[in-house]
């Protein structure tokens, strides 16, 4: 029997997993051994991993992770005060399902980014949808969208976002609209999406730096009572990576001498 015509029109009707998987089964003699029943099941099971990559592949892009990160490359080693447990829990993705945040506070260089872009890349691996920012990049997208009239269409899309992650938020005070249009995100997604969001600022300052208090009551409301902190304190990562580097480098070869400096 001729497999081509029947590959063709398996990819016709957007079968392609399963048209690779014929494929490779008609260029395999051992699959002769294998019941009608089975052959088919084999079928089944690639068209539903091949899609599932594919859907995989396209949240991944969408989300516009700054960085590719990953919980299982998370670094405890450094003493940053990583609450390994809570890490473990928050992997689980339970704060997603129940629409819960995540603040993760410190000092630069300690790791911030890419713990809020591992958390989220897990959630996208387990279905979810996500999309990173960075705070004054976002601000100044809901100021283009407001002055073109889009700006119900932003709001709309990132209150679909299963996970919103906003980098580098409260670096500076807020002007009026810029609260006002924040309050809108936090409003639209409250009780219903997750947001991570992460700041060199102590959460004691957020209140000065959004600026009117009754907005900020109302921001903070929503974002504070049902989230997780994460509050890291120690020395900069990079400084550290950077040293390591250096002693590295300056390790003299196997049964060498260190030259002098």
């Amino acid at each position: 029997m001729l497999m081509q015509p029947t590959i063709e029109k398996l990819i016709a009707l957007k079968l392609a997993g399963m048209a690779e998987a014929l494929r490779q089964q008609s260029e395999d003699p051992e699959m002769g051994r294998l019941s009608f029943e089975e052959r088919i099941a084999l079928l089944v099971d690639h068209q539903w991993t091949w899609r599932e990559n594919k859907a995989l592949t396209r949240r991944l892009k969408n989300a516009r992770l700054k960085l590719d990160a990953a919980v299982e490359d998370i670094d405890y080693r450094h003493p940053r005060r990583l609450d390994r447990p809570l890490i473990r829990s928050l992997s689980a993705c339970g704060w997603v399902t129940q629409h819960q945040n995540i603040l993760i506070l410190g000092p630069t260089g300690i790791g911030k980014s890419f713990l809020a872009c591992a958390l989220a890349q897990k959630a996208v691996r387990d279905g979810f949808t996500a999309l990173y920012a960075r705070a004054p990049r976002l601000l100044r997208d809901l100021a283009v969208a407001r002055v073109d009239g889009s700006l119900a269409k932003l709001l709309d899309r990132i209150a679909r976002i299963d996970v919103l992650i906003v980098d580098d938020w409260a670096m500076a005070p807020l002007a009026d609209t810029e609260r006002r249009d924040f309050l809108e995100i936090c409003d639209d997604r409250y009780a219903t999406r997750s947001t991570i969001l992460t700041s060199q600022i102590p959460l004691t300052h957020w209140h000065d730096q959004i600026g009117d208090p009754t907005v900020a009551d109302s921001i903070l409301d929503r974002l504070v009572h049902n989230a997780h902190r994460i509050e890291l304190q120690g020395a900069s990562m990079r400084k550290t990576q950077t040293v390591r580097s250096s002693d590295t480098d300056s390790e003299p070869p196997s049964g060498g001498k260190k030259p002098a400096a």
